[in-house]
């Protein structure tokens, strides 16, 4: 079982930053997939980036260029760093956990709340 706690939301002004995290519980972190889901009002659920137990990243073309997911195997912990934040970047964050591969995840965490707003 992998408990995911996610942090790091907030407000921020159009063209801000923001660094969301992702603690992971349980063990066999390193080998796990990971990734970032975030859901808009009266929107769906879009994938935003993963992140494979080897590092192999991917992102959904909306954030391509202006988020990074990392991982620290050493930490249990993975990020979302998001940067030149726009006003349809408002969502709920929801980190996500897989043994094999996201999509499809097995594991989600409560989501963290991100308002770009002026």
């Amino acid at each position: 079982q992998v408990q995911l706690v996610e942090s790091g939301g907030g407000l921020v002004q159009p063209g801000g930053s923001l660094r969301l995290s992702c603690a992971a519980s349980g063990s066999g972190f390193s080998f796990y997939a990971m990734g970032w889901y975030r859901q808009a009002p009266g929107k769906q659920r879009e994938l935003v980036a993963t992140i494979t137990g080897a590092g192999n990243t991917n992102y959904a073309d909306s954030v391509k260029g202006r988020f990074t997911i990392s991982r620290d195997n050493a930490k249990n912990t993975v990020y979302l760093q998001m940067n030149s934040l726009k006003p349809e970047d408002t969502a709920v964050y929801y980190c996500v956990a897989d043994k094999y591969s996201v999509p499809p995840p097995t594991y989600w965490g409560q989501g963290t709340r991100v308002t770009v707003s002026s």
